[in-house]
């Protein structure tokens, strides 16, 4: 009978210990400016010093993959396999010959869709102040595009562009891959659930505090109102969503929208969607795919996500909706106007 009561009051104690421990729980957010844009940093956890730290290193790690992998900056690992372009390979670190191996694996999945060399072309556009490239300016610099052209070695972890005058420029990966490494940094760190999103690209673990899962909200492509108006909602856990759209940077001339989405082989923005929302596990994947399929267009992209087990939301030029059938049943709908209905 003693033995029953202190059965009975070792559970109780476990089960107010767990009690406690919930309760204690919050949920923290920040947001800075990182990678050119402000990223968000949710996490949830029983200490607010946890949190921060955490958190910090998140950022951190943000920042160097930033430094690493800058197009524009003169010291970084990109500008030093482009400045010798035609001439030698470039030993890398770990993290740049890993980024690049993905966006690869992504040209290769979107017939070149998807193109890493494409920045000689969108050093040519100018989205803000309205300027567009004359067609032997485009043709020029298209002559010198192409992912075929990238060689890697994994043994010597170097990276060879082919051509002189070749550039890559990580810009369509390089949010969705810091976002993996910033989740991978916070676990490591003992927290076990969060959110980080770096503007489009986003990626999950675990759950929100109250146990349900992560909602994030897709916009619609040609909204009506001045503030996000919201389409739709997609509900995740360790999942990773990514949108590219039409509607991010561009300029209308003459009836014409120009968007910042150019389509490697003409050097023009691509034309056959609104907007592209992929889910997948790696948001490196995610931010990819994104731009890969909205320049495939959705009858081709359908077809190659199907192949590939890849979900998406796709939304073509004239308003139709492509959703994949793994999101069906996770996708709530916010207005009854929108062209899902």
């Amino acid at each position: 009978m003693k033995n029953f009561k202190v059965l009975i009051f070792l559970i109780l104690w476990a089960v107010f210990l767990c009690a406690c421990s919930k309760h204690q729980e919050k949920t923290y957010k920040e947001s800075r400016e990182s990678l050119h844009t402000i990223v968000s940093i949710t996490v949830v956890s029983d200490s607010s010093d946890k949190a921060k730290s955490a958190i910090d290193k998140a950022y951190n790690e943000l920042d160097r993959l930033a430094k690493l992998l800058n197009f524009y900056a003169e010291d970084s690992e990109v500008s030093a396999i482009n400045r010798h372009a035609g001439d030698r390979p470039v030993k890398v670190s770990a993290e740049t010959f890993e980024i690049i191996e993905k966006a690869l694996y992504a040209s290769r999945n979107t017939e070149g869709a998807f193109d890493i060399t494409v920045g000689p072309v969108v050093k040519l556009w100018d989205f803000k102040n309205k300027v567009m490239p004359n067609t032997e300016q485009i043709r020029e610099k298209t002559k010198i595009i192409g992912y075929r052209h990238i060689v890697i070695d994994r043994p010597a972890s170097t990276v060879f562009l082919e051509k002189k005058g070749m550039q890559i420029d990580l810009g369509g990966i390089i949010k969705g891959y810091a976002a993996d490494k910033a989740v991978a940094v916070l676990k490591a760190n003992g927290i076990k659930s969060g959110i980080v999103a770096a503007a489009g690209d986003i990626k999950t673990f675990g759950k929100r505090q109250d146990g349900s899962l992560w909602s994030v909200g897709i916009k619609n492509p040609r909204q009506k109102s001045g503030a996000d108006e919201i389409i739709a909602v997609v509900n995740l856990s360790n999942q990773a969503i990514s949108t590219s759209g039409d509607y991010e940077r561009y300029f209308e001339k003459n009836g014409v929208r120009y968007h910042h989405i150019l389509d490697p082989q003409t050097g023009q923005p691509a034309y056959g969607c609104r907007s592209v929302t992929i889910v997948a596990k790696d948001a490196a994947v995610t931010d990819a795919f994104s731009t890969g399929i909205f320049v495939l267009g959705p009858k081709k992209g359908i077809d190659v996500l199907n192949r590939l087990g890849i979900d998406a939301v796709i939304i073509d030029k004239d308003g139709k909706v492509y959703i994949t059938d793994g999101l069906k049943n996770s996708i709530e709908l916010m207005i009854k106007d929108s062209p899902f209905a």
